[in-house]
C-alpha cells in the first residue's frame, strides 16, 4: 500500500474532485466581514426598501399614517428575542451533538488499529498474510473516516478511489452498496471473522474487537439521523414572518419621532437579528457542507495520521491547514 496523495489546495478525497469541495468549521477570528454582510444582504435590502418607504410615506402623508406606540414593537421584540434564543439552543445542541458523535469516531478508529495490533498473535503477524491483513483493515478504517464525511455532506462518498486505500476486492463490493460506510464496516467484520478462524485471535479479543465496530456503527447511525432529521421548517418560518413584522412596525414608531434617522437606526437591529437568525439556521446542519459545519474532513486526516503512526508508516500527511476562514 503506497502513500496517501494530497493537494492542499484542490483537495480529492477518494476521488472527490473539488468542484463542489468540503467545507468545514469556521475559526475563531477570522471571519471576514464580506462572508457576513452575504449572509444578510437580501434582508437588510427589503428591510432598507420598506424604512425609506414609511419614510416617504410620512413626508407625504403623515395623517394617514397610525401612530404606533413604542410598547408594541418593545413586547414584540422581546417575544422574538425569547424565541431566537430557544432556536439558538436548539441548534448548537444538534451542532455539539454531531462533534461528539465525530469525537467518538476517533476514538474508535484509533482504538481499534491499536486492538489489531495488540491482538494479533506475533505468529501470525510476522507471516506476510498477517501483517498485510493488519494493514488492510487500518488503511479500510481510514477510508471509512473520509467515506462517512463525505456521504454525510451529501458529497460522492466513493469515486475513483486510491488503490492504495482499499483493495479491489473492497472496491467490488461497496460499488453494488448503497451504503458505502456501512459496506465497508461488513468488509471489517469479514476480516475479523477470519481472524478468528485462522486462530489469530481468541474469542474474547474477537468479542472486544466486535464491541469497538458495534459502536463504529452506532456512531455512523447517530450521524446518519442528525443529517436526515429536518429542523421543523414551520418554526423557522414563523420566526422569520415574525421578525419582519417587528421591524415594520417598529419603522413605523421610530418614523414618527427620529425621522430620517429611522433607516440606519432599523438596519442596525435588523441586522442583529438577522444574523442571529442566519447563525441558528446554519448550525441546526452540521454536515451541511458549509463553512459552518463539522469539520469531519480534518477530523478524518486526524485519524489518518494517528492510524498510519501506529503503523509506523513513513507516508505520515500533515494535518489540514485552514482554508481562508474555516477548516474543512
Amino acid at each position: 500500500m503506497g502513500s496517501h496523495k494530497k493537494n492542499t489546495n484542490q483537495l480529492i478525497y477518494f476521488g472527490v474532485d473539488c468542484k463542489k469541495r468540503p467545507l468545514g468549521m469556521l475559526i475563531e477570528k477570522r471571519i471576514p466581514k464580506r462572508y457576513i454582510f452575504n449572509k444578510v444582504k437580501y434582508d437588510l435590502l427589503r428591510v432598507l426598501l420598506f424604512s425609506v418607504a414609511f419614510h416617504l410615506l410620512k413626508h407625504f402623508f403623515s395623517e394617514h399614517l397610525p401612530h404606533v406606540p413604542f410598547q408594541l414593537p418593545a413586547i414584540l421584540g422581546t417575544s422574538i428575542s425569547l424565541l431566537l434564543a430557544f432556536r439558538l439552543n436548539q441548534s448548537y445542541d444538534r451542532w455539539w451533538e454531531a462533534r461528539k458523535v465525530w469525537g467518538a469516531i476517533v476514538n474508535d478508529s484509533r482504538s481499534l488499529v491499536l486492538q489489531l495490533k495488540a491482538f494479533i498473535k506475533d505468529d501470525f503477524l510476522h507471516l506476510e498474510e498477517g501483517n498485510i491483513l493488519l494493514r488492510r483493515m487500518a488503511y479500510r478504517q481510514i477510508a471509512w473516516c473520509y467515506c462517512l464525511g463525505q456521504s454525510l455532506r451529501g458529497l460522492e462518498p466513493v469515486s475513483q478511489v486510491q488503490e492504495e486505500h482499499l483493495p479491489a476486492e473492497d472496491l467490488r463490493f461497496i460499488k453494488g452498496q448503497s451504503n458505502k460506510p456501512y459496506a465497508l464496516l461488513m468488509r471489517h467484520m469479514v476480516d475479523l471473522k477470519y481472524l478468528h478462524q485462522q486462530e489469530a485471535i481468541n474469542a474474547f479479543q474477537q468479542v472486544q474487537l466486535d464491541n469497538t465496530l458495534v459502536r463504529l456503527c452506532d456512531s455512523m447511525g447517530k450521524a446518519e439521523r442528525i443529517k436526515g432529521t429536518v429542523f421543523p421548517v414551520t418554526y423557522s418560518l414563523f420566526v422569520h414572518f415574525f421578525i419582519y413584522l417587528f421591524l415594520v412596525v417598529l419603522s413605523l414608531a421610530l418614523v414618527e419621532t427620529i425621522g430620517i434617522y429611522e433607516i440606519p437606526v432599523l438596519m442596525l437591529i435588523a441586522s442583529t437579528f438577522f444574523l442571529l437568525e442566519k447563525t441558528s439556521k446554519h448550525l441546526q446542519e452540521p454536515f451541511r457542507n458549509k463553512p459552518t459545519d463539522t469539520s469531519v474532513t480534518a477530523i478524518a486526516r486526524t485519524i489518518e495520521i494517528n492510524i498510519k503512526q501506529v503503523l509506523q508508516e513513513s507516508d505520515v500527511p500533515q494535518p489540514l491547514a485552514p482554508e481562508e476562514f474555516y477548516i474543512m
